[in-house]
């Protein structure tokens, strides 16, 4: 009978500069232990010190150090004078067994784990001494996101975004295997094994690059097709309850799962019930702190489609204490594209699971934000309605003459518009509409130019 392998086991470590407090620290270390268990590893324990910074070259102290060891099985001693680590990190990201096969005799009890996550983003040094002196692999707050959006890519956009992300994290952090570092043989002579695979490295990324801008050529035009339509776009911090919000706005079976970055792929929907002209929906991937540029600037056309929108949603969750930091991390990245200036209204989601009192002060301190529960559907019928008479406040009436011999276009003008009237004359049937500027302008260039 076929055994699983044993879960990964893993521990945090946090490191509290003065200017984080003891609220916020303790908030990010959870925050960890939800990426880390998004990856399917289980944490058996937490190392966190107090320092002035985080660029030692140890990452902590000799006895903080000592204690991490003791959980893992290491030294704790950082020797200049230890075998050269195994290349952890290429094996991690070229696909390498995570872990061993156990053998019979070795029980949950007696594992000791064999990673460390550290809550920062750490130097190719500081990763090697903690290794050195744990006997673990480490991985830093970065290089968990990373994977985690390795494995949840789908669309081969995505897919694409990711792998440049992924080999942009990977590639500084290579180093020789205890193989030795020889030179090759044949063509690349000169070269050693480590610029061999930095070489391939920067091949693989001029490559993707390439393919990527092909693939966003097409999605550009697809936005640029959607231009002159009403569109939403859903933002907010990882598991926020965005794509629940869109599963219930839209009713489409998009992807529900309490994990961070459940979603990665744009997801475009149309508002149910359907309005004239329709109001189209996008949730997209979330934020999160220390989201690493490589991925924000990857993932542009994800951003892109808030930057377009007429108006943001930003999704936040209501019963999480540290609401607000999360919604500045969302609105600090909208920022560094421009799209702070798109209107937009703040969500105050899963309010079903903040008490009454909790409620108050919520809506006291947000008294322009929307409270609601994506799974109330007279919360989310008054948001539908909310969006509607946004949209009703930038329509102007206009009236459209379809000649007879154009009746093929009258689907295009009950897509774009909401037709209030219709009458006919000698010239043929005369509309009276109400829509976006833009797209009755785009309707009177169409009914002029056939």
């Amino acid at each position: 009978m076929e055994t699983k392998p044993p879960v990964p086991l893993a521990v945090l470590v946090g490191i509290q500069t003065p200017e984080v407090d003891d609220v916020a620290h303790e908030a990010s270390l959870e925050e960890l232990g939800r990426l880390v268990k998004t990856l399917g590893y289980q944490v058996v324990g937490t190392v966190s010190q107090k320092r002035e910074g985080t660029g030692a070259g140890s990452l902590l102290g000799s006895g903080k150090l000592a204690e991490l060891a003791a959980l893992t099985g290491g030294t704790g001693v950082v020797s200049s004078i230890a075998p050269p680590p195994r290349a952890k990190a290429r094996q991690r990201f070229e696909g390498a067994d995570e872990t061993a096969p156990s053998t019979e005799a070795e029980t949950d009890a007696a594992r000791k784990p064999e990673f460390v996550i550290v809550d920062h983003e750490l130097s190719p040094s500081q990763i090697r001494n903690l290794e050195r002196a744990t006997d673990a692999q480490v991985l830093d707050r970065t290089g968990i996101i990373v994977e985690i959006f390795h494995r949840h890519a789908n669309t081969r956009e995505a897919k694409l975004q990711v792998e440049m992300a992924r080999l942009k994290y990977v590639a500084p952090r290579l180093r020789e295997s205890s193989g030795g570092g020889g030179r090759q043989q044949g063509p690349g002579a000169g070269e050693s094994n480590l610029d061999l695979d930095r070489r391939k490295i920067r091949d693989r990324l001029a490559e993707l690059k390439e393919q990527l801008e092909a693939v966003q050529r097409d999605s550009d035009h697809r936005r640029s097709a959607r231009r002159d339509q009403l569109r939403v776009a859903l933002v907010g911090y990882t598991n926020a309850g965005k794509s629940s919000l869109m599963r219930a706005l839209t009713g489409s079976q998009v992807l529900v799962e309490d994990k961070l970055f459940a979603t990665l792929d744009t997801t475009v929907r149309i508002l149910q019930p359907e309005t004239r002209p329709r109001v189209l929906v996008s949730d997209t991937v979330g934020f999160i702190k220390q989201l690493p540029h490589d991925l924000v600037a990857s993932f542009r056309s994800t951003l892109t489609e808030a930057l377009e929108a007429s108006l943001l949603l930003y999704v936040v969750d209501a019963s999480d204490p540290t609401y607000e930091a999360q919604l500045e991390v969302s609105r600090s990245v909208l920022r560094e594209i421009g799209a702070d200036v798109v209107p937009s209204r703040l969500v105050l989601n899963k309010m079903d699971r903040v008490d009454a009192a909790r409620r108050a002060a919520l809506v006291e301190k947000h008294p322009d934000a929307i409270p609601l529960s994506a799974h109330s559907v007279g919360d989310v019928s008054a948001l539908r309605e909310t969006i509607v008479a946004f949209f009703e406040e930038s329509m102007v009436e206009d009236v459209l003459v379809l000649p007879y011999a154009k009746q093929g276009l009258i689907g295009e003008v009950y897509e774009s518009a909401r037709v209030l009237s219709e009458e006919y004359d000698e010239n043929g049937r005369v509309m009276k509409v109400c829509g976006l500027p833009g797209a009755l302008a785009r309707l009177q260039r169409s009914l002029a130019a056939r």
